[in-house]
């Protein structure tokens, strides 16, 4: 299915959202459900799949972490989900169901009033995302006023500092511009403008990946913060588990533009069950021991012609003939612990 530029109103697109059970046995709400999705790009010497039939489910008030080496599909994901993928990658199938709507269904016009109001996205590189020639507090009213309509001034001020004041930023900043700002503070910024007309769905493209480790620490706990005082769903793309392990609910892992494994983020850290999972955790330097650090060997197979089978069978320390053959499904081998791969069949 391609992505359409049709005219199908929002209201016409049925879609009922599911539910599904956490790790307490609780009934969540699915916020964002993306099924089978390909996004693809041409090249001369054939298509690279990028993101490759991929499937998952974001729940109402959690923060999915979506993680894997770089080129994994990660971000074309998100892309993908903000329908922004830029030619030559096109969105080739699947659905993408957010709050009831397929975004791949709607007009570029209902498609541009949910960004921000109902899709929000918080960039990787916020010196790049601001327009260095507004002061900060006319680029979060444009945003304002863009969706919502001409505000009173001095209401707007207000509801501009209190954004401030929720993420942490002084009121000092109203005046300034980008390059007087910090890198931190940019970030918090760009959060800033994201919530600001409370979204159900913020996508945090590796918002800390730029920023120093204390920083870091400040702008995580600020997305904490977001999460829990509005309950907003949450993207969050990234490299650094060990930021994941503390910021995140549950953790998708891809690999070669498909989801490998999807689990709670206590199990799979304490028992990954994919042989990709386990190397990259694995892979993260201990400061309590001294362990030689497990490196992933050989090379990621040319995305426009992947093999039959299992998408890491190439590198893979326990593969078997069956992996060569068949492409192992992603299912549920313990409760809400997704993992594709033939060893738990």
């Amino acid at each position: 299915m391609t992505a359409s530029t049709g005219t199908t109103p929002i209201a016409n697109v049925p879609y009922t959202a599911d539910i599904g059970t956490d790790v307490t046995g609780h009934n969540r709400t699915v916020v964002l459900d993306v099924r089978n999705l390909k996004v693809y790009y041409a090249t001369p010497s054939g298509n690279v799949r990028a993101v490759d039939d991929v499937s998952f489910q974001v729940y109402e008030g959690e923060i999915l972490g979506l993680v894997g080496e770089s080129g994994c599909g990660k971000t074309t994901t998100a892309m993908a989900v903000l329908r922004m993928v830029q030619p030559p990658g096109q969105i080739v199938g699947g659905e993408i169901v957010l709050d009831g709507v397929d975004l791949t269904k709607i007009s570029d016009e209902e498609l541009r009033r949910m960004r921000w109001s109902t899709l929000a996205l918080i960039p990787q590189g916020a010196m790049n995302s601001l327009n260095p020639v507004m002061r900060i507090s006319n680029q979060l009213a444009e945003a304002i006023n863009t969706h919502e309509g001409r505000q009173d001034k001095a209401k707007l001020k207000q509801r501009i500092l209190d954004l401030f004041k929720q993420v942490g930023l002084p009121s000092r900043i109203y005046d300034m511009y980008p390059h007087e700002l910090s890198g931190g503070m940019k970030q918090r910024v760009c959060i800033a403008m994201a919530v600001a007309l409370h979204p159900s769905l913020i996508i945090a493209d590796e918002p800390t990946s730029a920023l120093d480790v204390v920083v870091q620490r400040v702008v995580g706990q600020t997305l904490l913060d977001i999460k829990r005082q509005m309950g907003v769903s949450m993207i969050l793309i990234g490299h650094d588990m060990g930021l994941q392990a503390q910021l995140v609910d549950r953790i998708a892992v891809m690999y070669a533009g498909h989801m490998v494994e999807v689990s709670p983020v206590a199990s799979i850290f304490s028992e990954p069950l994919h042989p990709y999972t386990q190397l990259l955790i694995e892979s993260i330097p201990s400061v309590k021991e001294r362990k030689p650090l497990k490196l992933t060997e050989g090379i990621t197979h040319d995305l426009r012609n992947p093999p039959p089978g299992c998408i890491f069978q190439g590198r893979c320390p326990k593969v078997m003939d069956i992996c060569r053959q068949v492409k192992p499904p992603l299912k549920e081998r313990r409760l809400d612990h997704q993992v594709a791969c033939h060893l738990y069949e």
